[in-house]
């Protein structure tokens, strides 16, 4: 039986180690398909504007693993589907399977006027380059850090990230001894940024920007980018280097799979982690919609948890027994400032903050160094 899996990071990478430990003498043929081998570390993006990370740091080839693996690697983008999803189409051609995993995750939005040429996005590779060299050659300047969501789907939402960014920089610039040459402005057109993470962390992120002299410029809807600030129905913010976060979507080739979209643009998704209507086709991660309560994110560990019952779901129903594995709906975040890190942590139940702790930055960094070691 043949596996296809688009992807190759946290979601694609769990759902791997996943069927192979229900398939150990390994009768499923695993096929991953994406545009690098290559497991990439997004969480560390956020040191990489301070010059505390390299890319070559955060980055491994999956080349060995997938081989110990006993998996296949197409080199390619998907471009849609077809058969019911028994047919991936892809760059490289077609690819036929029993069974689909989708782990590709989504996009980033960019409908604001003048965000493209104006709006630096760090959570992508190059703007967080870019972000390190500008804050290199800037002797002083106005910064200005914000994010935003989807309005059609609340929840595609990644906030956390940039108060991590803020954050570091603001630690960085202190450290060198150049924090008061800078004017740092958070904004959001939320008037409670971060709320999903609970009210408790809220007030203590508007807290810390407080004791660290960041402004804010919260609830009022952007308007625009402009090459020297943001235009926001509240006023103007001055900026000479803005980071900016939009809200999510899903990848434009999943239009084109016939699968039911959800009002977001993304896979829309059972509590299985089966994409409605279809037949042993899943899909885990940024390229999902699933339910859960208001609260829940798009983020790595999600990903991972969400990936492991899909692919107990997918073993299952290709054996001819009924899925049923659900998961749990968990938001656990650390909160980074390059010196401190805030733990925050929400569940059906309740919910935990922690105040700033050194040993939350080295757990942060020992998470890092875990991820990656497992692929080397």
């Amino acid at each position: 039986m043949n596996v296809t899996i688009v992807g190759a990071n946290f979601a694609a990478m769990a759902a791997i180690d996943r069927l192979r430990g229900l398939d150990p003498g390994r009768n499923l043929k695993l096929t991953v398909v994406a545009p690098k081998p290559e497991f990439f570390y997004h969480p560390s993006l956020i040191w990489i504007p301070t010059g505390g990370r390299t890319p070559d740091r955060i980055r491994v080839s999956l080349s060995n693993h997938l081989e110990r693996m006993g998996v296949d690697f197409v080199q390619a983008r998907a471009t849609g589907a077809a058969d019911g999803g028994r047919t991936l189409q892809t760059t490289a051609g077609p690819i036929t399977n029993d069974a689909l995993l989708i782990a590709s995750g989504g996009e980033y939005m960019k409908k604001a006027p003048g965000i493209a040429q104006n709006a630096l996005i760090p959570c992508n590779l190059a703007d967080a380059l870019q972000a390190r060299d500008l804050l290199e050659r800037m002797p002083t300047g106005r910064l200005a850090f914000g994010f935003a969501g989807n309005p059609n789907e609340p929840t595609a939402v990644r906030g956390g990230p940039m108060f991590e960014f803020m954050f570091c920089i603001e630690n960085h610039l202190r450290r060198i001894g150049r924090r008061n040459k800078f004017t740092l402005t958070f904004f959001s057109p939320m008037a409670e940024p971060g709320k999903r993470l609970g009210a408790a962390a809220v007030k203590g992120l508007l807290a810390t920007m407080k004791k660290k002299g960041i402004e804010t410029h919260l609830g009022h809807k952007i308007k625009g980018f402009k090459p020297d600030g943001v235009e926001t129905e509240g006023g103007r913010i001055a900026s000479d280097m803005t980071l900016f976060i939009p809200g999510m979507t899903g990848q434009p080739w999943f239009a084109k799979t016939g699968f039911p979209l959800s009002p977001g643009g993304f896979l829309q998704a059972d509590a299985l982690g089966r994409v409605a209507d279809t037949r042993n086709v899943y899909v885990a991660g940024d390229a999902g919609s699933f339910p859960g309560p208001e609260w829940r994110a798009k983020q790595a560990h999600m990903a991972e948890l969400q990936a492991r019952a899909a692919a107990d779901n997918l073993y299952a129903e290709l054996h001819g027994k009924p899925p049923q594995q659900t998961f749990r709906t968990e938001l656990i975040c650390i909160v980074d400032t390059e010196k401190t890190g805030i733990f925050v942590s929400r569940f059906e139940r309740f919910g935990l903050i922690l105040p700033p702790l050194y040993s939350m930055h080295l757990v942060k960094r020992g998470l890092e160094w875990w991820s990656l070691g497992k692929y080397r």
